[in-house]
């Protein structure tokens, strides 16, 4: 069977592109990837999506996307694609229960945070440890908080937790920043920001029970080596993310960052039929809401392709 469209990813992006490819009848498949429901799988309470005013754990927000898509006749194959052909329509995607071909492809396999590699982050990811300032921010009002990060994604989410918390640290390896002067300019400007220079965190400590929590961290210091305990509240990771894009290297354009290059304004790659939403072709806002966004534009835009390409059409 050829279908109209074949959808690679599960996150907001990719259920949202389903959802609407369902409404307009056209004949598609998801594929969760390896994480489905994307990175609001390992987030707690998400209280920035609209619809949502008690706010919702991001597992049940993505449960709701899957079953909204569903309804609309969406037929989700819990597999990755391993490999993938656009030499021409219709295309191929490879999984383990074969070859699928579509008429068009949407690619929304989404990002990740870079972490340090602490099993703590994992044991602390949502309950303290973040990757996400503008997501999780207003958690921490009052509170003393971390960044680690020297570039200009560690700035920005200094700056902008600078808003909620009562204290921000910006622990850095090195003796200076690489990020832009202007951005260095506000982080080192702001009276509620201190520059922690030359350590990195060993260990982010908490507890475990009644309530899990972080309660600080171990610095360590990369000009001799001593480390010294530290009580704070949250930590952020601003160490930069990496878009899930080498399924189509060879294949797709991408920015120096491995992000999906696309036709700015839209969601088309440089190959007609296949198109790109979501967090691996957004470097600057990665949130759930843009994110479904565009995985709308896609959809509709695949839609509108295809009516183009009638002749193709079963």
């Amino acid at each position: 069977m050829i279908h109209d469209l074949i959808i690679i990813g599960s996150g907001p992006a990719g259920y949202t592109a389903a959802l609407y490819a369902g409404r307009a009848d056209l004949s598609h498949v998801v594929f969760t990837g390896p994480d489905p429901g994307g990175q609001l799988m390992i987030t707690t309470d998400v209280e920035n999506y609209p619809g949502y005013p008690e706010g919702i754990l991001g597992p049940d927000m993505m449960a709701d996307f899957r079953k909204q898509a569903e309804r609309f006749g969406t037929k989700v194959i819990e597999e990755t694609v391993s490999s993938v052909d656009f030499t021409s329509s219709p295309f191929t995607v490879t999984s383990r229960s074969g070859s699928h071909q579509a008429k068009t492809i949407i690619i929304s396999t989404g990002a990740k945070a870079k972490w340090l590699g602490l099993e703590s982050e994992v044991t602390f990811g949502g309950y303290g440890v973040s990757a996400c300032a503008t997501c999780d921010g207003f958690f921490f009002r009052g509170k003393e908080v971390i960044v680690v990060g020297g570039g200009d994604t560690a700035m920005e989410e200094a700056t902008f937790l600078a808003r909620h918390a009562s204290k921000v640290y910006v622990v850095h390896r090195r003796d200076e920043f690489r990020a832009s002067k202007i951005m260095q300019g506000r982080v080192l400007s702001n009276p509620k920001i201190e520059v922690i220079w030359n350590s990195t965190i060993d260990e982010i400590l908490g507890d475990l029970e009644p309530v899990k929590k972080v309660t600080g961290v171990r610095l360590k210091s990369t000009v001799d080596g001593s480390t010294r305990d530290m009580e704070i509240g949250g930590v952020f990771m601003a160490i930069g993310h990496q878009p899930n894009s080498s399924l189509f290297d060879g294949w797709l354009d991408k920015d120096d960052a491995g992000y999906l290059k696309v036709i700015p304004g839209t969601t088309q790659t440089q190959i007609p039929g296949v198109f790109a939403c979501g967090d691996v072709m957004d470097p600057v806002y990665r949130q759930a809401v843009t994110a479904a966004g565009t995985g709308c534009m896609a959809a509709i835009e695949a839609g509108r392709y295809l009516e183009g390409h009638e002749s193709q059409r079963s």
